[in-house]
């Protein structure tokens, strides 16, 4: 398979500048009646913003484990991990600069699931919400690639997809 990002366009000067350690995310798409469910965040750096439940992996943590203690400390809930849709390469701008491996699943929440805060949810995490795909475009996202896949996400899970190498404006 060929990539449209050389070597050289990925990593760019700023590589000096990353932590040093890259850090894997597992992320849950739960999907709903055409809404997607988000956390809805507010910092001083970024102002409001949206992103899917999950986060970093621990050491001795599969990724399975982590997408379901995120969601349980995120959004109050057990998941049911269906399939892993999504895999992406982000180099992300916050408090330090990092390399962070995006892995999306595909998961599920009980039937009556109302969105709600968990026991630990992120920091500047304000709430829970169901957002329409269709209206994503309208929302500041923290991964602002994942847009596009949500919105073309048609239902059915296919083969894993590599959706590319990202990076925050900082990196230009």
């Amino acid at each position: 398979m060929l990539y449209k990002t050389s070597v050289k366009e990925a990593v760019g000067p700023y590589m000096t500048q990353l932590h040093p350690d890259i850090r894997n995310t597992a992320r849950a798409l739960i999907v709903r009646d055409g809404s997607v469910l988000l956390l809805r965040k507010c910092s001083p750096d970024q102002g409001e913003y949206y992103t899917l439940p999950g986060g970093g992996q621990y050491t001795g943590e599969t990724l399975e484990q982590t997408v379901a203690r995120e969601c349980l400390e995120e959004i109050d809930t057990e998941v049911w991990l269906r399939d892993l849709l999504w895999v992406a390469d982000y180099f992300r701008s916050r408090s330090t600069n990092r390399h962070v491996i995006e892995m999306v699943f595909l998961c599920d929440v009980p039937p009556g699931y109302e969105p709600r805060n968990g026991c630990r949810p992120d920091l500047h995490q304000l709430d829970v919400c169901w957002i329409r795909i269709c209206d994503l475009d309208r929302h500041a996202l923290a991964e602002p690639y994942l847009a596009s896949a949500m919105a073309s996400y048609r239902g059915q899970p296919s083969s894993p997809t590599y959706l590319g190498c990202f990076r925050d404006p900082a990196f230009a």
